[in-house]
């Protein structure tokens, strides 16, 4: 028996019922075959389909995820405080790109083992994982506070801490986006707000301790502040769906034939290139080229985190009532324009005003990723597969991007213009590249709808 409904704005991206094993997504289908009625799921698999969409349990995996997303974005968006430091103090013998590949490295990890711990959440490995990354991060920082020399701290904290933080990402969302439909963007956004958070916290504890106790204590109550945080989530965190009882591989080549998909993976590949440039540079930015105290100019990496909680939380509420890829698409292109702005800034005032803003835009070009790919996935099993695959592209973009930076800007000369402009265009590409998902689905964006007209009604 099918049924017709009519489905809301905000849910253009997302099935009404995800199963297990089930069947494909209507909401991905090509529209010729929207009108062919999907089956009744047998009683059981119909049960175990059931989203809780709240309740206690699923909202304490979104706190155990924020908490994820605390030990990883929030490290990773940290290395602008130890850019800063190595420059001056520590690695002061290397090249600026040189130092920006550990923070560039660590954070291509992060995304791109998502390829491997995607498909292994959804084998059923979700714990095992959880405690896997947990050790390599603790384990990761303790050995960086022993580094002297760029190796060590390149293996410590690009390599080890990377591949600790790449095992906890892609299983944060794809357990979150589990439990919840129709909160799930505002869920994904609570989750993701935890890496703000981290990155304003981390950085502050590191330069009020480093010139108290050291950088190798310093580090040290870093990772102190990992294993505890990291020990909730371990606790709290409980996967909903069981183990599918046939194994899948690590690549689903489906997902490339998904046209919609496969944009969508090239455009974050073009917003990672830039997106994290402004991020690893505005403290060097603010002593070199606004003269800021050494104190004051580290704290505009505190603002640009501090706004990004918002921009993970705030978007995530519109993206429910408006749709996330269209809301994605606004923040992206907005966040591009603030970075073209970077020439008119002069003085602390607007510099204040661009971490404010661009904070807030990034942080939604983040988190609404993650809810765009869940809504794409065909089948509630294949979540952390397709995940995986699609941060891999933006995993490579964040690899390349900041040492490419690294080369234009001329920190000597305090010329950053250039980094800024080559980060404004590429996030600016991303954002074209998601106006075309919309075009190419019409149903994805409500202006594009009042535009042609387009209704669509997907059967059940």
């Amino acid at each position: 028996m099918s049924t017709t409904e009519p489905k809301s704005s905000s849910d253009e991206f997302e099935p009404e019922t995800l199963e297990a094993g089930g069947e494909q997504s209507p909401a991905i289908v090509d529209d010729a075959e929207v009108a062919a009625p999907t089956a009744a799921p047998a009683p059981a698999a119909s049960q175990q389909s059931q989203i809780p969409n709240g309740g206690l349990q699923a909202w304490l995996q979104v706190l155990g995820a924020h908490l994820l997303f605390f030990n990883s974005w929030g490290i990773v968006n940290t290395f602008g405080a130890f850019q800063a430091y190595y420059e001056s103090d520590l690695l002061s013998h290397e090249s600026s790109s040189n130092i920006s590949w550990i923070g560039t490295f660590q954070g291509f990890l992060l995304i791109a083992i998502g390829s491997v711990t995607g498909p292994v959440f959804d084998l059923g490995y979700f714990r095992s994982t959880l405690s896997v990354g947990a050790f390599l991060i603790v384990f990761g920082l303790m050995m960086t506070s022993l580094g002297t020399e760029y190796y060590q701290i390149f293996l410590a904290q690009g390599l080890c801490v990377g591949l600790g933080t790449g095992c906890l990402f892609l299983p944060s969302v794809a357990i979150v986006a589990t439990y919840f439909s129709t909160k799930r963007a505002l869920a994904m956004g609570i989750t993701a707000a935890g890496g703000s958070i981290g990155s304003v916290i981390y950085p502050i504890v590191f330069r009020k301790l480093q010139p108290q106790i050291g950088f190798p204590w310093a580090t040290r109550v870093l990772g102190f502040i990992a294993l505890f945080t990291l020990t909730i989530s371990v606790l709290l965190m409980k996967p909903r769906l069981p183990p599918p009882s046939k194994t899948h591989s690590l690549f689903d080549s489906a997902a490339f034939k998904s046209m919609p998909y496969v944009i969508f993976s090239i455009g974050l590949f073009l917003a990672f290139i830039g997106l994290y440039i402004p991020f690893f540079y505005i403290v060097l930015a603010g002593e070199r080229r606004y003269d800021l105290p050494e104190d004051l100019s580290n704290y505009m990496l505190s603002v640009l985190n501090a706004a990004s909680v918002f921009g993970r939380i705030i978007p995530g509420l519109l993206a429910d009532k408006s749709g996330s890829l269209e809301i994605l698409t606004y923040c992206t292109i907005s966040a591009a324009i603030m970075s073209f702005c970077w020439a008119a800034v002069h003085n602390l005032g607007g510099l204040v005003v661009y971490c404010l803003f661009y904070g807030f835009l990034s942080g939604a070009v983040v988190s609404l990723p993650t809810t765009v790919v869940a809504g794409l996935v065909p089948e509630l099993r294949l979540m952390g597969t397709w995940m995986g695959m699609s941060f891999s592209f933006a995993g490579l973009g964040l690899l390349i991007g900041n040492p490419i930076a690294g080369t234009i800007i001329n920190v000597a000369e305090n010329k950053f213009t250039g980094g800024f402009f080559f980060s404004a265009s590429t996030v600016i590409a991303a954002g074209v590249i998601f106006v075309g998902v919309g075009i190419y689905r019409p149903a994805s964006f409500n202006w594009w709808k009042k535009v042609t007209g387009t209704q669509r009604e997907v059967q059940q």
